[in-house]
């Protein structure tokens, strides 16, 4: 876009975007350069919706963006749904302007004749899931960014059957968003007239218990098992969504002796002691591991701030606390869920796991075991929500037992379409205290698996492109892998590529996506792909060894060499 186009948009908005004062002030004091990222692209829709960074701006997070928005899923509504069928739920998380966008949506739908039903607190996406398909909605909206920093906040469309948009209602809605004008466009009512018109209600608690009474049947204990539930818990919603469902299942399942992370506790959209709200950082799990340590808990849980990613700390032979990957934890909750069904005689006679290409394959290994299909989708929940989508069309509903996705989300019924950690914490609590009353700790129970299916090593690294100059060379370097990947690009780390997995031409009936994998010699494999929600390149290695020593050496020299290459 041009630069005196630029300056026209900023002059426009400068002059219009007077609903909200933040804005005008932010307006009023943006450098050139500012300027430039703030207005040189739309916020970009897609099957996630919407995400970027908070302020002004057409590519920024703001009541404007969040009403253009709104108004292009109206219509797509209007156009696809009878009347009486014209509804949608409602959910937010902690993050700042999350009240403020989601009742901004609510008016537009509302303005548009379309009944809204809003959760009147914070609440996670797996709730906002199961109200859509509970309220029998045409669509759902979430409004959070997950578990991005708090600079960021987006907006996430769900279908009638609680997964994320299809690639076909995301194009069709971009459409229609993308023929508005931004203010001149937009219908709204206040949010108090939208409820004297009875446009506008809210979700009654009788929701949240009939979403909890289905987590709660996703257990695997019978009468006949006497699990010892009095392990010492530290628990962190890391300041978001998940204190009160959370704490409320366990407590109501028997699990009492929980500490709650008091500075992570309370909903705080500035997250000031973990910055990057991510259990799978570290860092955002370190003063939970501070508690562990002080109260000596037996397991260490967190979850993000919409509460669909869920990591966990247990201790180890040495008394330290031991960070578990996403693949580590999907794979013990998987062989425990297999191994009780086995034992309850409750597997269906063709099971079926679903996982995404970048997990870990060792899990395929491990399904083979029990006698369970594999289904490998693209990266992201919202495929796993396909698959059990198709199955229900089939009238195989009961098949799914199990999806897991590398970065900390799990999901083991079907009465959601979207990565559950309401549900995981609960089976995780299970799990450990039903292993830990037989005497054995979730480490040895990895170890068991290492030793049965062979040591796999699983990585992910990302690297940064902000900015418009950033976007253009990760699609350049994406293309560049496209074209040589298999002819000048021929081994990484010293292993040869065997095959070459090109996810744009299609392969497999998923949907053609900006992914590359790398089969290597070994069993060993990477994947290449842009971020879908963040300005990333995405690199995920996989290894297989003997050990955790020699697959670390590996998986070093792949990554090495990877970004000797992109520079």
């Amino acid at each position: 876009m041009a630069e005196r186009n630029i300056e026209e948009l900023y002059q426009t908005w400068c002059e219009k975007a007077i609903e909200d004062i933040d804005l005008g002030k932010e307006l009023k004091a943006m450098k050139a350069e500012e300027k430039e990222d703030a207005f040189y692209r739309e916020l970009e829709f897609g099957t996630g919706g919407l995400r970027g960074t908070i302020g002004a701006g057409t590519n920024r997070m703001n009541v404007y963006t969040v009403a253009k928005a709104s108004q292009g899923l109206a219509n797509y509504i209007k156009a696809h749904y009878a009347p009486e069928r014209r509804s949608v739920a409602i959910s937010r998380d902690s993050r700042l302007k999350s009240d403020t966008f989601a009742k901004t949506a609510a008016r537009v739908f509302a303005a548009n004749g379309i009944h809204v039903y809003i959760y009147p607190y914070i609440s996670p996406v797996p709730t906002l899931s199961f109200a859509t398909r509970y309220l029998r909605c045409a669509s759902g909206v979430m409004i959070t960014a997950s578990h991005n920093p708090s600079k960021y906040n987006g907006y996430k469309v769900y279908g009638e059957d609680g997964c994320q948009i299809t690639t076909e209602a995301a194009d069709e809605i971009l459409k229609d968003i993308e023929a508005l004008d931004i203010f001149n466009d937009v219908k709204k009512i206040s949010y108090d007239e939208g409820f004297k018109e009875n446009l506008i209600e809210y979700i009654k608690p009788e929701v949240i218990t009939a979403f909890l009474k289905e987590v709660k049947k996703q257990s695997m204990l019978t009468e006949k098992d006497h699990v010892d539930k009095n392990v010492a818990i530290v628990y962190s919603p890391l300041n978001g969504t998940g204190l009160v469902p959370v704490t409320r299942i366990l407590e109501e399942s028997g699990y009492t002796n929980i500490t709650i992370v008091k500075e992570q506790q309370f909903p705080n959209g500035y997250f000031p002691t973990c910055p990057y709200p991510n259990p799978e950082i570290k860092e955002a799990m370190a003063l939970g591991m501070e508690y562990a340590k002080k109260n000596n808990a037996d397991l260490l849980l967190a979850t993000d701030p919409d509460c669909d990613r869920v990591g966990i700390a247990v201790k180890n032979k040495e008394g330290e606390y031991q960070l578990l990957t996403g693949n580590e934890t999907g794979m013990l909750l998987f062989d425990y869920l297999c191994s009780r069904r086995v034992a309850n005689h409750t597997m269906p006679s063709h099971p079926v796991m679903v996982k995404t290409i970048v997990t870990i394959d060792m899990a395929e290994r491990i399904a083979e075991h029990y006698g369970v299909k594999t289904v490998n989708v693209l990266t992201g929940f919202k495929y796993i929500g396909d698959q059990i989508g198709l199955l229900e069309k089939e009238g195989r509903v009961n098949d799914y037992i199990f999806g897991f996705e590398e970065s900390y989300g799990v999901l083991s019924g079907t009465y959601v379409r979207d990565k559950d950690a309401v549900d995981g914490a609960f089976l995780i609590c299970e799990m450990f205290a039903y292993y830990k009353t037989e005497g054995i700790s979730l480490l040895d129970k990895l170890a068991e698996l290492y030793q049965e299916y062979g040591y796999t090593r699983n990585t992910l690294h990302s690297y940064e492109f902000d900015g418009p100059s950033g976007a253009l060379t990760m699609k350049k370097l994406m293309q560049r892998f496209h074209g040589e990947l298999g002819k000048t690009i021929v081994s990484f780390g010293g292993l040869k590529i065997e095959k070459i997995l090109d996810y744009s031409k299609g392969l497999d009936g998923l949907p053609k996506s900006d992914v590359i994998k790398c089969l290597l010699e070994n069993h060993c494999s990477l994947v290449i792909r842009p971020s879908g929600t963040e300005p990333k390149l995405k690199l995920y290695v996989s290894v297989t060894a003997k050990d955790k020593e020699e697959a670390s050496g590996v998986e070093k020299k792949i990554v090495s060499e990877f970004e000797s290459l992109m520079k």
